[in-house]
């Protein structure tokens, strides 16, 4: 048995896949500790894990600051440059206090603080990765989110990729002082660079996500190990199938999801009243999860009732039905669902691959434009920028897609891959065999 500390930061994009880690190896008999925002702090000791607060901390009815982050120009600057630099001190002293029992720590992507950490007190280290964007690789080139005309350049090869990636660091490289300050101040090495160089574990880094979304690359880390995805959705904790929405799903065909996972949402716009009408124009069935942030849609050209947990929209000239609840398991809903739209976040989207339904996609920002590109090129989605998403838009696409008998058969056999590849098992199995090393 050993104890085993898990530090992570972000949306619960970022630490469902962790949960599914912990899980596992709680029970397998270990101690496994979270330090996460104190936001998480209910979540966690649900679960019955220990917590930790690990800084920073954001605020989660800070719809603003939601929206900023979400901005698909700055949000990752806005992250890294006024998140997580200025409280590089407060999440080192944090780790160091939460590790100070463990045997083991496994972080997450922006948790820079760690490798110092792991350099000032020897305990054995393993990082992870949830999405292709975050390798850079020269070899299988990402889609950045200002800039998503660059996946057209994907031809040009690995020598052009590799120089705009210097480039990149280059003109970024303002961001570093305040780690360089931080390093120093530990008498450090300041040249060590999270972003982009040193942030991977020399003993093990695991790529949580499947081989479907990317294969190994020449440029990836000695170190990693590929397991797949991680799957959990909340349903172990404060999030429940809700009393009505079970009710509606057995009741008519497979209707079209709507969500925009844990962040988004926070910045959802007019979103579920364009879906509403983009259903009422395919004249199909739909499920509209709109979250704790927002009002449910408007529903002009509907009759509105109360359902269960939710509200049941009736189309007053066709007598289409959609529902739409605040929150929903996405494991036991997307299975049920004739097409998935949202966001594109890594979690929802492994959800979405592991469902074995088609997808569009509304990318936002961060890794968003990355996840829908890489599954359009699978031949299981479609992808609409925010900027044109509106209702007839929607419907088009949407009616090509369940038109389409292709992008359902492909969605199928991905799933069978994602499935077969076990990832939380495969993970929990090389996290075992680092605590050996």
């Amino acid at each position: 048995m050993a104890n085993i500390l898990i530090a992570t930061f972000g949306s619960l994009g970022d630490l469902h896949p962790k949960i599914a880690i912990g899980l596992e190896l709680k029970k397998r008999g270990h101690n496994v500790t979270f330090a996460v925002m104190e936001f998480y702090r209910e979540k966690i000791e649900m679960l019955g894990f220990y917590f930790r607060p690990l800084a920073p901390h954001l605020d989660p009815d800070d719809r603003d600051l939601a929206r900023e982050l979400m901005d698909k120009n700055k949000g990752t600057e806005r992250i890294i440059r006024d998140l997580i630099m200025p409280n590089l001190r407060q999440m080192y002293e944090n780790l160091t206090d939460a590790a100070s029992h463990a045997d083991i720590m496994i972080t997450g992507e922006v948790v820079y603080a760690a490798k110092s950490v792991t350099e000032k007190t020897g305990i054995k280290w393993v990082t992870t990765t949830l999405a292709p964007v975050s390798f850079m690789s020269a070899y299988d080139p990402p889609v950045p989110a200002p800039a998503p005309q660059f996946e057209n350049l994907r031809f040009l090869g690995p020598a052009f990729h590799r120089y705009f990636f210097k480039f990149l660091r280059w003109h970024i490289r303002e961001w570093y002082e305040p780690y360089r300050e931080f390093r120093r101040g530990l008498d450090l090495d300041d040249a060590d660079d999270p972003i982009f160089g040193e942030k991977y574990s020399p003993l093990l880094h695991l790529v949580l996500f499947s081989k479907v979304l990317g294969q190994r690359q020449p440029d990836w880390p000695a170190h990693a190990l590929q397991t797949g995805f991680c799957f959990y959705d909340g349903k172990d904790d404060l999030g429940k199938m809700p009393e009505g929405l079970g009710e509606f799903l057995d009741s008519g065909e497979p209707p079209v999801v709507f969500t925009l996972g844990s962040a988004a949402v926070m910045d959802a716009g007019n979103f579920f009243d364009v879906s509403l009408q983009a259903a009422a124009n395919l004249k199909r069935r739909a499920l509209l999860i709109y979250g704790v942030y927002n009002e449910p849609p408007d529903g002009a050209d509907f009759e509105v009732t109360n359902f269960g947990d939710g509200y049941l929209f009736r189309h007053k000239l066709t007598g289409i039905e959609a529902a739409a609840f605040q929150y929903a398991p996405y494991s036991q809903v997307f299975r049920l669902a004739a097409c998935v739209v949202h966001q594109g976040g890594v979690g929802t989207t492994a959800q979405v691959l592991s469902a074995g339904v088609p997808q569009l996609f509304m990318p936002f920002s961060h890794d968003q434009p990355d996840n829908a590109a890489r599954c359009r090129r699978l031949g299981v989605a479609e992808v609409i920028t925010r900027e044109i998403y509106q209702a007839e838009t929607a419907a088009e696409t949407l009616r090509k897609i369940l038109g389409t008998p292709a992008y359902a058969e492909k969605a199928r056999a991905i799933s069978k891959i994602v499935a077969a590849e076990k990832g939380t098992e495969h993970a929990c199995d090389a996290i075992e065999a680092a605590l050996s090393k």
